[in-house]
Formats: C-alpha cells, sequence, structure tokens
C-alpha cells in the first residue's frame, strides 16, 4: 500500500506534540463504493503490538485532536488516527482533482452518518484489517457506534470519550440551503467564533492557546471542507442511537468530564444504563475533551480497561 506524508504550514505550531503529529500525518488512496475515484484518506500510525487502537475526531476537527493522546497510547499499542470522510485532512473529493471542478466532484461523494461509515470499513479493510479497540470522541463515538453496532467483528473493545450519538441533535441541516449554509460555515471558520467555542470545551482555560486554536483551524483551508459541511449538516448528521444500544455487545468504557459544557453530564449515565457491557469513568476538573486536557489520565483509564475487560 503507497502512502505519502502531507506537507502541511507547521509555522504557526508552537507545540511539540502538535508539530509532531502534524509532521505526521500520512494519506492513503482508498477505494470505496462512494466513489470511482480513490479518496485520499488521511491518518496518524504510531506504536507497535498486536491489538490496534483507532481514535476519531469529533465534528469539524481532524487527528490533531489527538495529539496529546495518541503519542501515550502508542507508548502500548499500534495507535492510529484516521480523518473521517468530509473532515480533517481526507480528501473531498477523487484524486482526480484537475479533472473536473470541484463543486462537480464534491457533488459525487455523499457526506453523511451513512457514508462515514462506507469509508471507514474500507479504510480499516486497508489500512488495519483485523478486529480493534474503537475509541471516539464527541461526533467520532457516534461514529464508533455506529460502525460497532454495524461491523461487530471488526470492534473488539470500544471507548466513548463524551460522546454524541445517545440524544438527538438540533435539525438545523434542513435550513442550511444557499446563501445561509455559507454563511453558516463562514461563520465557523471566524478564527474569534472557534476560539469561543475551544474555550467553553475546555474546564481549564489556558489549555485554549494559540496552539490549540491553529490545531482547531488547519483544516479549513483542504478544497472543499465548506461544501462538505454544509452536505454533512443538511444530511442530518447524527441522530440518537438509544434505541439500538441494548444490542450492542462491545465491551464499552464511558470517559465523560465531570465539567463538559458543551453535552453536559446526563447522557452519560444513561449510556452506561443503556450499553449491556460498559463502565463509566468521570475525569474530574476536566470538560469536554479529556484527551486533550487529562491526556495522561485519559490513556491510564483506556489502559486499565483494556487489561481489565473480557
Amino acid at each position: 500500500m503507497a502512502t505519502r506524508f502531507l506537507s502541511l504550514p507547521l509555522d504557526q505550531l508552537t507545540e511539540p506534540t502538535s508539530i509532531a503529529l502534524a509532521q505526521q500525518i500520512e494519506c492513503a488512496d482508498i477505494l470505496t463504493p462512494l466513489s470511482q475515484e480513490p479518496i485520499a484518506t488521511a491518518f496518524v500510525r504510531q506504536g507497535e503490538g498486536d491489538i490496534p487502537l483507532v481514535l476519531l475526531h469529533g465534528f469539524d476537527s481532524s487527528v490533531l485532536e489527538f495529539r496529546r493522546l495518541l503519542p501515550l497510547l502508542a507508548s502500548h499499542y499500534p495507535t492510529w488516527a484516521i480523518d473521517l470522510l468530509g473532515f480533517g485532512f481526507t480528501a473531498r473529493c477523487g484524486n482526480n482533482q484537475s479533472a473536473k471542478p470541484l463543486a462537480k466532484q464534491s457533488a459525487q461523494i455523499p457526506f453523511s452518518a451513512a457514508a462515514i461509515k462506507t469509508h471507514l470499513y474500507a479504510t480499516w479493510s486497508v489500512l488495519i484489517g483485523q478486529p480493534m479497540v474503537l475509541v471516539g470522541a464527541s461526533m467520532g463515538g457516534a461514529a464508533a457506534i455506529d460502525f460497532a453496532l454495524t461491523y461487530p467483528e471488526t470492534v473488539q473493545r470500544l471507548v466513548l470519550i463524551d460522546s454524541a450519538g445517545f440524544s438527538a441533535g438540533p435539525a438545523i441541516g434542513k435550513y442550511l440551503i444557499p446563501p445561509l449554509g455559507y454563511l453558516a460555515t463562514a461563520y465557523l471558520r471566524n478564527l474569534k467564533v472557534r476560539q469561543s467555542i475551544t474555550l467553553k470545551a475546555y474546564h481549564d482555560p489556558t489549555y485554549a492557546s494559540a496552539d490549540a486554536l491553529r490545531c482547531t483551524a488547519m483544516h479549513l483551508d483542504q478544497p472543499g471542507w465548506q461544501q462538505a459541511l454544509i452536505a454533512f449538516t443538511r444530511s442530518g448528521g447524527y441522530g440518537s442511537f438509544q434505541a439500538k444500544l441494548a444490542h450492542l455487545q462491545t465491551p464499552t468504557l464511558i470517559l465523560w468530564g465531570e465539567q463538559d459544557q458543551i453535552l453536559g453530564r446526563a447522557d452519560a449515565e444513561k449510556f452506561q444504563q443503556a450499553i449491556p457491557q460498559s463502565q463509566l469513568v468521570w475525569m474530574p476538573a476536566c470538560g469536554h475533551v479529556p484527551h486533550l486536557e487529562k491526556p495522561r489520565e485519559t490513556a491510564q483509564a483506556i489502559f486499565n480497561f483494556l487489561e481489565t475487560s473480557p
């Protein structure tokens, strides 16, 4: 399998973990049923061992979200972070980008929860190809639940970090018709807006640094970012898996920040009650992103879970 490293501007990054991870982002051409052309899929891989860990990021994010957690996990396990379809540095169109206008290329690939699952399965088949520990943060948790329910043979354990997917999100997608969709994404592109979201995600505001802001915004210049985000939101994104969670037989760890201001606390206990083989670990003095705010504690909780779960 041929891969190539991305060349990203690193001049505004200051944290060593951010720089190191940005330098290690690779792309693999993944063939899927979604497009006649392969999709250049961004990922980072570190570590060696027998049990692969796969990390899935949140909404409008990228593999850089795991800049602090991934190296810690990779000290014990082979660990992958993958950019979901329509997000991060994964291409929003086929590789032959000069053959036709971008709008027409992007229109060929659907951006929805179902398409993300199809693309992720193809990526797993090419890059990993064996049962994995699937770790999903925020929207990535909903993607992980969806994947584990559809392909249970591929997921031997599940880790949900302040996960979406229990309560249905706001139904705003149907209103994102031109020009409203472009106005909404232009608002989200604004760095002051992104900084306010970053501040809300942390319990300790000192983590909302200039480096953190750059990590949340580096993928915004990718071709098709705006069109893909609008299309995904209009598709409905991820709804509630509440009615299906009883069928989730995968041993599951639920990690949740005690001071989560994005999703609150209630869904954590609801997940634990609904998923048969699950345990809940609260992360004290922590907001919506334990993997960024408490990476060592998050890694240790995952290690403990993997060592003790059947």
